[in-house]
């Protein structure tokens, strides 16, 4: 049988997982994250590969994926940072899971990781022009034209968070420009808009942020201030999205991600997603296909089917 292993790599958590070739998760184990240093996440993802080996084992003939926080070149296999900023040379990710695995191995940032799995086994079956738009912590996107996942020369394609969409706005954001749309859409732009409201007992969440969960429900209970920080960030994203649909001419808008799954607020969006705009999204704004505990673990799986098939075609070839 031929089954996947993946490695889901976020800010708080690790998931692996092994995962046929359907998509069907197998079985999965947890490891905490939260590391501030690239080479310190290297070294526990390492571990983790050990213990997961020791202790759950594989059922398959394997390859493997990483989806990754951060910058990472797809086609060298590196990651070459963990923030906006790299610490020092890219590391070798993919070279060094696969000598702790002896299987090929292929990585990438979480966001295109699941924008792969979408294409190999959500709405790729459908589409082979769709934008996957994650709206969670941050805020992120991936692109499928003709059926390949746009990467851009440099890696940083999909990174919408830094589209500027208030010229009035002065909040400096991390990337060195003001007015992003992260700042006012995402976690972290929630946590950002409540605090320049006083609105401190929302933050309960690690790291200080907001519990965007509380937010939303004070919203709809009728807090002015809540309510105000939601509509705005709902009109932003919609702006973000008619863009986006103006740029690529998508058939289809994926979203995920815990903000945009939230009824209330994906409410808010719909309502100000400009219909003319719209109109060549024939599939419409759709959920991904993957229930959210598994859609990173499903996304970086994907990258060990690509990455079988390339090193199965070269084999054929040579």
């Amino acid at each position: 049988m031929k089954t996947y292993l993946g490695m889901d790599f976020g800010g708080t958590k690790l998931l692996i997982g092994e995962v046929d070739a359907q998509g069907n998760v197998l079985h999965t184990k947890r490891y905490a994250t939260g590391f501030t240093k690239q080479a310190d996440a290297v070294q526990a993802l390492l571990e983790a590969v050990r213990d997961y080996r020791d202790t759950v084992g594989f059922e398959g003939e394997l390859a493997a994926g990483v989806g990754i926080v951060g910058i990472v070149d797809n086609r060298r296999g590196e990651w070459i940072s963990l923030g906006h900023d790299p610490e020092g040379p890219p590391v070798p990710l993919a070279r060094l899971v696969s000598r702790e695995l002896g299987v090929p191995c292929g990585i990438d940032n979480d966001v295109r990781s699941a924008t792969t799995a979408e294409l190999i086994l959500g709405q790729g079956r459908r589409s082979q022009n769709f934008i996957y738009l994650n709206v969670g912590t941050g805020l992120g996107a991936g692109f499928v034209a003709e059926g390949q996942v746009l990467r851009g020369a440099n890696m940083n394609a999909g990174e919408i968070g830094h589209m500027v969409v208030d010229l009035s706005d002065k909040t400096p954001c991390v990337c060195g420009r003001v007015g992003c749309v992260e700042n006012s859409v995402s976690g972290v732009g929630f946590t950002q808009q409540a605090r320049a409201r006083g609105l401190d007992d929302l933050m309960t969440q690690a790291g200080g942020r907001a519990d965007v969960l509380r937010l939303f429900d004070r919203a709809e209970a009728g807090d002015a201030d809540c309510r105000e920080i939601i509509e705005y960030g709902a009109r932003a994203i919609a702006c973000v999205i008619l863009n986006l649909v103006r740029v690529t001419d998508p058939d289809t808008i994926v979203y995920g991600g815990s903000i945009m799954s939230d009824e209330r607020f994906l409410r808010l969006v719909k309502e100000a997603l400009h219909p003319q705009t719209m109109r060549g999204v024939t599939n419409g704004l759709v959920p991904s296909s993957f229930r959210p505990q598994y859609a990173g673990l499903l996304g970086a799986a994907s990258l060990g089917m690509v990455k079988a098939r390339v090193e199965n075609y070269q084999f054929a070839m040579a």
